[in-house]
């Protein structure tokens, strides 16, 4: 059985385990206590295993916290970025426990993520993309896209999504507009995610206007 022979203190408060002469890993404080463990100690291998998954999951929480201290996370989008420095099971838990804190709601970042892209004039495929990309479920990123468009239309307002077509062309297309380059300008828009119906009705404004 592996001999716990020595324990020392990291710089960052965390308690560095030897096992037979050569460091193991590290524990949090309330990790260690709750282990109780002393030099001298001779642990079962799962024992040991146990304690590194737990001294993972830890550090995986406490990285999980920086990353929400930022900016909102979807859950996916965490769990990810977790999974590029931990394993998927402490990156799983840390995640969980970030839920159990409270500190997670897809649907409400979602509806945040979502109004935030339409005032940067994006289209609804580009704002369902961009909320797929960060790991929100078709039907909640759905759910959300489709009541803040409902919420546009109900006050009165115009289609939101052809107001941001409309903006674009005035503001950034109108110059090749003026060239007579129009079939560039509906190929612009239609990279941008925007619906050939959209694109026609912004373009047949601009017309008129």
């Amino acid at each position: 059985m592996p001999e716990l022979t020595e324990i020392t203190e990291t710089k960052k408060g965390r308690l560095a385990l030897f096992f037979d002469g050569e460091f193991a890993f590290s524990l949090d404080e309330e990790t260690f206590a709750a282990a109780d463990l002393h030099t001298g100690d001779c642990l079962e291998e799962y024992e040991v295993e146990r304690l590194r998954a737990q001294s993972e999951t830890r550090r995986a929480v406490d990285k999980a916290m920086d990353l929400l201290g930022v900016r909102d996370h979807a859950a996916g989008e965490l769990y990810q970025k977790l999974c590029r420095k931990f394993d998927p099971h402490s990156a799983a838990a840390a995640g969980a426990k970030m839920q159990e804190l409270g500190l997670l709601d897809d649907a409400a970042f979602a509806r945040r993520r979502a109004a935030e892209l339409l005032r940067k004039r994006k289209s609804r495929r580009a704002i369902l993309d961009d909320l797929a990309a960060r790991g929100i479920d078709r039907d909640t990123a759905a759910r959300a896209v489709e009541e803040l468009f409902a919420s546009g239309e109900e006050e009165g307002e115009e289609n939101p999504e052809l107001a941001n077509a409309c903006a674009l062309v005035e503001r950034q297309y109108a110059s090749r507009l003026a060239q007579g380059k129009w079939q560039q300008v509906a190929a612009a828009l239609a990279r941008r995610g925007f619906s050939h119906s959209i694109i026609r009705q912004a373009l047949e404004q601009y017309q008129q206007e």
